[in-house]
């Protein structure tokens, strides 16, 4: 049960590593560079050998969304946004699920992206503008819409909305990982304290 919830539990914190760092963007403008590096990139391997493999293969790199879950997990109230955007990522997974077409566009157009990531690098503009309009052609048609709250001056800037919908389907992508792991909402209300252990460990493995 232990490997298994470690998975679940690195998926967890992929989600909320990249919700933590919508709400850093659409409030600050910034968004931490090693985390966002991860949460972009966690995008292209499409086939991984591992769940932490997703994320580098290091927890380190998911400090910053272990460090949240823990909060939320505790009760704290730091990421009130964060969470709703997170419980929304699930949603739209849900949604994504029932539409093979456009996970089929969506998988296709995120190679291309990592292609593109090869040649500038993965946080690289223009591959954050192309992750950020692939965002905005798909999933960005349902019904379901995140509503991201933040400053209006970031908001209204191009780079930050692009950084923003990359980060929302970094997002989804790690709920759709979650869910092929066997993660679950019961886990959520009943597994608490074993989640918030898992954490605990994994932040004490990736200490420097």
């Amino acid at each position: 049960m232990s490997k298994d919830l470690q998975e679940i539990t690195l998926a967890l914190a992929g989600i909320i590593q990249a919700v933590v760092l919508v709400e850093q963007a659409a409030k600050t403008g910034y968004v931490q560079p090693d985390a966002y590096k991860c949460s972009i990139e966690s995008l292209f391997d499409l086939n991984p050998s591992s769940t932490l493999a997703v994320y580098g293969g290091n927890p380190q790199n998911l400090r910053l969304g272990l460090e949240a879950l823990r909060d939320m997990l505790k009760g704290q109230h730091k990421h009130q946004d964060a969470m709703r955007y997170g419980l929304a990522a699930l949603h739209l997974q849900k949604k994504l699920a029932g539409r093979k077409d456009m996970l089929g566009v969506i998988a296709s157009r995120v190679a291309q992206a990592a292609t593109q990531a090869e040649h500038f690098s993965s946080t690289h503009e223009n591959v954050i503008g192309n992750l950020g309009q692939i965002y905005s052609e798909t999933i960005s048609t349902f019904r379901f819409r995140i509503q991201v709250m933040g400053d209006y001056n970031y908001l209204q800037q191009p780079r930050i909305a692009s950084q923003i919908r990359a980060l929302l389907l970094s997002a989804i992508r790690s709920a759709m990982l979650w869910r092929q792991i066997g993660g679950n909402r019961w886990q959520l209300l009943f597994q608490r304290k074993a989640i918030a252990n898992v954490v605990d460990n994994l932040l004490r493995s990736s200490t420097h």
